[in-house]
């Protein structure tokens, strides 16, 4: 059995992921990570019956206060609790599913050195949707043929980061393929250069947060007469995001150090039973 701590376990994505837990035959959901439900129990704070899971304020005081702490923390919180939550749980010895946004690629550096250095694993996805992650690895296959494009982020318009989680994870693989080319380079734009967007990882990225939009990430290729566009658009639930997440707490008690991106977990070749 794998013991799960879910922060963020009253949220949008986190109430469903901590059910899919409870649902596991291979999972037991030990504890919860909400703010507004601190002291209580999850089922009382859902608004059901006690299932006998405690809810804590923070991911530190949650491992602190159980005897029997958990193999896995996921994490769906938010960009200013993320980067703490998994200093707190990988100090504390267990392994992290990091959904939360708002980190960089410095951040992901100093994870996967703190990671390695203990000998757990770290799966972190800017997005955990299964078609999300193919949509990415198209993009990265497609970079290594053609040299310019650009990325449009569309989220909710209360979401408070630019850009998403799903965009900056895109932009940082595509950069390792290379950095787009540009005819006019942005810092010769005239007019308003703030036009053309922010520079992430050598790729342009344009954040729109308009009402309608839950999370699409759209990168747009373009050659002389001919463009190609690979968009994904997600519905207004989170049941696309719980298979994907599922998937990555099984495996991250199996690798050491951080796997960044659902697309690297599934084209790894390292996913046995169930998860394939």
């Amino acid at each position: 059995m794998i013991r799960v701590c879910v922060a963020g376990a009253t949220g949008w994505i986190g109430r469903p992921v901590a059910e899919a837990v409870l649902a596991a035959d291979d999972m037991e959901l030990v504890s919860a990570v909400s703010r507004t439900g601190a002291g209580r129990d999850l089922g009382e704070v859902w608004g059901t019956e006690a299932i006998g899971v405690p809810v804590y304020a923070s991911v530190a005081e949650g491992l602190v206060a159980e005897e029997d702490g958990p193999d896995v923390v996921v994490d769906f919180t938010s960009h200013n609790a993320v980067k703490g939550n998994v200093r707190a749980a990988l100090e504390f010895g267990a392994c992290l599913v990091v959904g939360s946004s708002g980190l960089s690629a410095e951040d992901y550096n100093e994870i996967d050195a703190l990671a390695r250095s203990r000998g757990l694993g770290v799966v972190a996805a800017g997005n955990f949707s299964v078609t999300a992650a193919m949509a990415q690895a198209a993009a990265v296959l497609v970079a290594r043929h053609l040299p310019r494009w650009e990325i449009i982020d569309y989220a909710a318009a209360g979401k408070p980061d630019a850009p998403s989680g799903t965009a900056r994870e895109l932009a940082e693989k595509l950069a390792q393929v290379r950095h787009a080319e540009s005819v006019v380079a942005v810092d010769e734009t005239a007019g308003l250069r703030e036009a053309r967007g922010a520079e992430v990882a050598g790729t342009q990225v344009h954040s729109l947060r308009l009402p309608s939009f839950s999370v699409s990430t759209e990168v747009v290729f373009g050659l002389p007469d001919e463009r190609l566009s690979i968009r994904h658009d997600a519905g207004s639930s989170a049941a696309p995001y719980v298979a994907g997440t599922m998937l990555a707490v099984r495996a991250a008690p199996t690798i050491t150090g951080l796997v960044r991106g659902l697309d690297t977990l599934l084209l790894s070749g390292t996913l046995v039973g169930r998860d394939r």
